[in-house]
C-alpha cells in the first residue's frame, strides 16, 4: 500500500482499472477516442488497447472520473470503473507479455 503523509493526514492509492468503448465511426469519435486514452496515459498505464491500470488518491480518481465524463458522448460511447482498492497486488494476475513497467514502479529519469 503506498501512503502519502501532507500536514498530518495519510493518503490512501488506489488502484483503478479503466475501460473505455468509444464509437469510431464519425471523425468526431476519433477525436474522442485521442482525447480518452490521453488523459489515461496522464493518470496510468495503458495494459490493453482500452484498458488502463491507474493507481490514483481520492481526488485524482474524482478528477479523472470528471474530465473522462466530459470527453465522451454518454449516448454512443462507456467507460467502465473498476475499483480494485489498496491491496491490489493480490487481485491482479498477469499472463503473457506485459507492457512496459508497472503502474506503481518508481521512473527515474
Amino acid at each position: 500500500m503506498h501512503t502519502r503523509h501532507f500536514c498530518g493526514n495519510e493518503v490512501i492509492w488506489l488502484l483503478v482499472l479503466i475501460t473505455y468503448d468509444v464509437n469510431t465511426e464519425t471523425s468526431a469519435g476519433k477525436t474522442r477516442l485521442r482525447k480518452v486514452a490521453k488523459q489515461c496515459v496522464n493518470y496510468g498505464r495503458r495494459v490493453q488497447n482500452s484498458v488502463f491500470e491507474c493507481i490514483l488518491d481520492n481526488a485524482q480518481c474524482i478528477t479523472l472520473k470528471a474530465i473522462l465524463t466530459d470527453i465522451i458522448d454518454e449516448k454512443i460511447d462507456s467507460l467502465r470503473f473498476y475499483y480494485l482498492g489498496n491491496n491490489y497486488k493480490t487481485k491482479v494476475e498477469h499472463i503473457g507479455v506485459d507492457r512496459g513497467i508497472s503502474a506503481d514502479d518508481m521512473l527515474i529519469l
